[in-house]
C-alpha cells in the first residue's frame, strides 16, 4: 500500500487536529492549522456576502453583548440593532493582533477587522471566541458612554499621554473581548456597504500587501478612489493609521494622501486629509500598539527591519461653493 504524498498527509493531519480542537473545549487556535496563502487577488470574484447598505448590516451576530434589549428596534433587514455603532475598522486585519491588543484599551468602542482570506478569518474568529470564553460576560453596556472617543480625545489633547497602554482598572475588568469581531469582505469593493457617512472614528491599515510590480499597483489598498471612500466613512477629526516595512509603499501612501500624486488631475484629495505630526504620534497609544502588537510588526522587529508610520486626520468637509 502506497503512502499519500507528504503534502496531502500533512493536510490530513492538520485537518484531523483542527476537527479535534473544534469539537473539544474552546481553546486558543493554532496558526499552523489555518494555513493560507499570504496574498489574495482583490479583483477576483470571492463569492462574498455583503449588505446592500449599512442599514441592512446585521451586527448583532458579531456583538451579541451589545444588542439593544428592545426587540422592536431593528434595521432595514429586520436584524436587531446595537446600543452603539461600530467605530473602528482594521482593514486587512490578518491574524487579529491589533484588535486583541486594542480591546482592553478601548473597552467601550466596537471594533471590527475586515479580512478577505478565509482561513485567516476563521483563525481570528476562533481566537476571539476563545478569548471571550476565558472572560466573564460583561454587564449590559450603557447606550452611550463618554469614553467611546476618550482615546481619540486623549491623543489629540496637548496633555502628555502615557508612553505605554495603561487601561484603567475598569477597562481591565471589562476586557471581555465582546467589543471586537471580524468579517470576511473585500474593502476595495464594499467598504461603503458596511459603514455610513462619518460613522468611523479610526481606520487602521497595517502592513498591507505592497504589490511591488508596477502593473500590480492598482491593487494597493491606498489610492485616490479608496482615499475618498475612507474620507466618506471617517468622521471629521477621526484618524487613519498606516504602517508598513516597505519604504516604497510608505512613500506611495504619503503621496496619495497628501495629494501630490493626484492633484495634477484635479482630484483634490489633499483637501480632506492632514498628516499628524511626530510629537502627537509619540503620545498616541494606538501607534505603539500598531508597531508592537501586530503579527507583522513582531516579525519585522525579529528581523531587525524598519517600520514606517504615517497617520492622517480627517479634515472638515470643505465648504461647497455653488
Amino acid at each position: 500500500m502506497t503512502t499519500p504524498p507528504p503534502k496531502r498527509q500533512k493536510r490530513n493531519e492538520y485537518r484531523n487536529e483542527r476537527n479535534a480542537q473544534e469539537t473539544g473545549p474552546i481553546q486558543m487556535p493554532k496558526k499552523r492549522l489555518f494555513r493560507q496563502r499570504a496574498h489574495a487577488n482583490p479583483f477576483s470574484d470571492h463569492q462574498l456576502s455583503y449588505p446592500i447598505s449599512p442599514d441592512h448590516m446585521d451586527w448583532s451576530v458579531h456583538f451579541p453583548a451589545y444588542v439593544d434589549p428592545d426587540p422592536s428596534k431593528t434595521n432595514a433587514a429586520g436584524a436587531r440593532k446595537l446600543l452603539k455603532d461600530v467605530k473602528v475598522a482594521d482593514i486587512g486585519c490578518g491574524f487579529g493582533g491589533l484588535l486583541v491588543a486594542l480591546a482592553p484599551v478601548m473597552p467601550d468602542t466596537l471594533m471590527v477587522g475586515m479580512e478577505i482570506r478565509i482561513q485567516v478569518l476563521e483563525y481570528v474568529t476562533a481566537r476571539i471566541q476563545a478569548l471571550r470564553s476565558q472572560q466573564p460576560p460583561p454587564e449590559a453596556p450603557p447606550e452611550s458612554t463618554p469614553s467611546d472617543e476618550s482615546l481619540q480625545t486623549q491623543t489629540q489633547s496637548q496633555a502628555p499621554a502615557p508612553a505605554t497602554p495603561s487601561p484603567s482598572s475598569t477597562a481591565v475588568s471589562r476586557a471581555s473581548y465582546q467589543n471586537i469581531s471580524a468579517i470576511r469582505t473585500n474593502t476595495m469593493k464594499f467598504l461603503p456597504n458596511f459603514f455610513s457617512r462619518h460613522q468611523l472614528s479610526s481606520i487602521f491599515i497595517c502592513f498591507p500587501d505592497p504589490h511591488f510590480k508596477a502593473r500590480k499597483h492598482k491593487a494597493r489598498i491606498v489610492s485616490t478612489t479608496l482615499n475618498a471612500e475612507y474620507a466618506y466613512v471617517l468622521r471629521p477629526g477621526g484618524k487613519l493609521y498606516t504602517i508598513t516595512d516597505v519604504e516604497d509603499l510608505h512613500l506611495w501612501m504619503v503621496s496619495h494622501f497628501e495629494g501630490s500624486a493626484d492633484d495634477a488631475a484635479g482630484n483634490g484629495i489633499s483637501e480632506l486629509w492632514e498628516r499628524v505630526g511626530d510629537e502627537e504620534l509619540e503620545q498616541d497609544v494606538c501607534v505603539k500598539i500598531m508597531r508592537e502588537e501586530t503579527e507583522e510588526g513582531k516579525k519585522v522587529t525579529r528581523n531587525g527591519g524598519k517600520k514606517f508610520v504615517a497617520v492622517w486626520r480627517r479634515k472638515e468637509d470643505p465648504e461647497w461653493i455653488p
